[in-house]
């Protein structure tokens, strides 16, 4: 990887041996393994290493949650927040698990419509809850800083499992909830 990033400075007109760029190399491949780590994530392991059994059945709520990826078009950053929500169904998940779910899929080159999908879709396979729901808001800056250049473009994407998607109101409560 360190050799493609020095190959890379010098197809962009830049020294790789200059003072500022030696460690760039480095730094770079340091960089893309962390923002690329969920490849190498379950997230089956995490959901069913902190499952508790609990008499539980209404609506529980994590939102604002940092969510931080590369656009798999353009390896540019796009960056926000996911609300996420899940109706118990005999079972609870630990709180902290849900972020780091998330992070298991936004460690990876993304688009956000499947990144959307995949944080529902593990929920609701490995918990088996009575609905999942799962809304994420972005600034893309591969839309930012190139192509049409819209700064304040924001991509709101969802995903609707269960009870969220078959019963409107437990949607909407969903949705008046994050707004808050």
């Amino acid at each position: 990887m360190k050799n493609a990033v020095r190959k890379l400075l010098v197809a962009c007109g830049e020294n790789p041996e200059r003072d500022g760029l030696v460690e760039t190399p480095e730094r770079v491949e340091n960089s893309l393994k962390f923002l690329t780590s969920g490849y190498g994530m379950d997230a089956g392991k995490i959901i069913k290493g902190a499952l508790y059994v609990e008499d539980c059945s209404d609506m529980v709520i994590i939102k604002d949650i940092d969510v931080f990826s590369l656009c798999e078009h353009h390896m540019l950053p796009f960056y926000g927040k996911a609300h996420v929500a899940y109706i118990p169904n005999g079972k609870i998940l630990g709180l902290s698990k849900i972020p780091r779910v998330v992070d298991v899929y936004a460690r990876r080159l993304q688009v956000q419509e499947r990144l959307t999908n995949q944080i529902a879709q593990a929920l609701n396979k490995h918990l088996k809850p009575k609905g999942v729901a799962v809304v994420l808001e972005a600034i893309h800056l591969c839309m930012a800083m190139r192509g049409v250049e819209k700064q304040e473009s924001t991509t709101i994407t969802s995903a609707m499992v269960g009870g969220f998607k078959q019963d409107s109101k437990t949607r909407q409560e969903f949705l008046a909830l994050i707004r808050k």
